[in-house]
């Protein structure tokens, strides 16, 4: 077989279509928590269009509604669980003062 005619052959691997993130019943809101919850980040960013294989129009309303829940206090800005951590093991001790007389 020449190297010319091999780019041209089809590969026999079966392709499994993945399935959308957001079905049609759907809806997109700040109250749908499972829903936005699927699109932030660990630390709280919302991820991109790409790698939430959204439409656009499904990344705006996304966009939307996650700013909205955070405004109305019901997800995090940020989420900095790492910080308070590494807080908390470095505690210090502060000794309390006796009065002298």
């Amino acid at each position: 077989m020449d190297k010319s005619k091999r780019f041209f052959l089809k590969s026999k691997r079966s392709f499994r279509r993945r399935l959308p993130p957001i079905q049609s019943g759907d809806r997109i809101d700040y109250r749908n928590m499972s829903l936005i919850s699927r699109f932030i980040s660990e630390q709280g960013k919302i991820l991109s269009r790409r790698v939430n294989r959204l439409t656009l129009k499904q990344q705006r309303l996304i966009t939307i509604a996650i700013k909205q829940a955070r405004i109305l206090s019901l997800l995090p800005f940020l989420n900095n669980e790492k910080q308070f951590e590494r807080g908390e093991s470095t505690v210090r001790s502060i000794g309390l003062r006796t009065p002298s007389k």
